[in-house]
């Protein structure tokens, strides 16, 4: 009776603890969300009047539907620029004038590889109000399965309330929202890149490489991943070529067409790129923070240690802790590499985060120094959390002037997260032995 009643107690405790934790999630999500609607884009349309910026529809989505739009229905050069006008009067609610100081750098031409308009083809006949609805719910939904993948390849069998923790806080992140707010497509390609790994991991390889070559829309953040594959592929060729084959073929096909349909489009997407480098300010962190020279030293190091450990890591098997773990420090590197470091490419740092949180353990006795690294890693994590359900809060008793004038705190750990997470994954990848990890990937 006393054994029965102690493990009863135990359950009740356990069930107060995971129910605390899903409520805690909800408020930290419904925080950021709040805090956008209520501080930020009030703050944001307030300092568009007073500087005569103009805004239209805002979506990221936009530029790929016209261009989709007028390449499939119309066969018009996406790349052109009086399709780039067009796209500037939705996106913004008129072409950009140059002759105007406070207008806009960002062009917001089509930007893309051609065949990324053959995705969009279902939606290029439809009216964007409606595509831009439907994106959104498609992002979310694909954003919380990717997390369910991410658990999956990673061999977590967390709780329930764990999960349902996970994909709150993941949904209430300011990269997620931010990438829900504005449709953005690097919230299409991370789940894309998520279904694939689950894929290999499950013995699947050749629909796995179709799913990275669909990837592809957005070369810069695939790029590293498909590095780390090659190199783990040459660790056993016979028995892991299948989903490069499947990759190059499907890839070989999207050329083909995008060549077929419109000849020459490589050149175009060549310029249109080297162009949004300069008027996006697409530069690297480290470039960001620390100029030029320092900041292609610090991302040539920190590329340097990344293909070291996947070197070493080239012979473990697909379904191991090493190459899940390997996978998600590749893409928290990749934060810190591309040339872009918008908060909702940081939708990417997920796998990382999940990884940190389910050897969280095993790196508290590490070391002193790993304990350090792992604490100022959560700090910067939860900052946006905290400051946003502490601003969402007062702007229902302040005026929005007043809580508007800290609009920015949220965002102070913005480039500093992808540092640490960057940084706790190449040490712990380094020093921790994956055979505990295993024995842990279960706890």
């Amino acid at each position: 009776m006393y054994h029965a009643n102690l493990q009863d107690g135990r359950q009740v405790v356990h069930g107060q603890k995971s129910n605390w934790l899903v409520i805690w999630a909800l408020v930290c999500a419904a925080g950021t969300w709040i805090y956008t609607s209520r501080v930020l884009i009030p703050y944001q349309t307030a300092d568009a009047a007073v500087h005569s910026r103009p805004r239209g529809n805002l979506s990221d989505l936009y530029p790929s539907w016209v261009g989709a739009r007028e390449l499939l229905l119309h066969g018009r050069d996406p790349y052109s620029a009086e399709v780039t006008r067009e796209i500037q009067a939705g996106y913004y609610g008129r072409p950009l004038d140059p002759t105007r100081p406070e207008d806009p750098r960002d062009l917001q031409g089509f930007a893309y590889p051609l065949y990324e308009v053959f995705l969009l083809a279902p939606a290029a006949p439809l009216p964007f109000p409606l595509v831009q609805r439907g994106f959104f719910w498609m992002l979310a939904v694909l954003t919380t399965a990717s997390v369910w993948a991410w658990l999956r390849v990673l061999r977590w069998s967390a709780s329930p309330a764990a999960r349902i923790a996970a994909i709150t806080l993941t949904l209430g992140s300011f990269a997620a929202m931010q990438g829900l707010k504005l449709q953005q497509i690097s919230l299409l390609v991370a789940p894309l890149m998520a279904f694939a790994i689950l894929l290999l991991s499950k013995e699947h390889p050749m629909p796995a490489g179709v799913l990275l070559a669909l990837a592809c829309i957005k070369p810069q953040l695939v790029v590293f991943l498909l590095v780390w594959l090659v190199i783990w592929t040459l660790g056993d060729w016979r028995r892991r070529y299948r989903w490069a084959a499947s990759f190059l073929l499907t890839l070989g096909l999207l050329l083909a067409a995008s060549e077929w349909w419109l000849p020459h489009w490589i050149s175009r997407f060549w310029q249109q790129a080297r162009a949004y480098r300069y008027y996006a300010d697409a530069v690297s962190i480290a470039e960001k923070m620390l100029g030029p020279v320092l900041g292609w030293s610090l991302d040539l190091l920190v590329l340097a240690a990344m293909l070291c450990l996947c070197w070493r890591e080239r012979r473990q098997a697909v379904h191991t802790s090493a190459f899940a773990f390997t996978t998600a420090m590749v893409l928290a590197v990749t934060i810190l590499l591309v040339p872009k470091y918008a908060p909702y490419n940081q939708v990417l740092l997920m796998p990382a985060l999940l990884a940190l949180v389910q050897r969280r353990s095993i790196i508290w006795q590490e070391s002193w120094r790993a304990r350090v690294l792992l604490a100022i890693t959560a700090v910067l994590l939860f900052w946006p959390w905290f400051t946003c359900v502490v601003l969402a809060s007062l702007s229902f008793v302040l005026p929005q002037q007043t809580v508007g004038r800290f609009w920015m705190v949220p965002s102070w750990t913005v480039v500093g997260l992808p540092i640490g997470v960057a940084a706790a994954m190449l040490v712990c990848a380094w020093r921790l032995p994956f055979a505990a990890s295993d024995e842990a990937s279960t706890s």
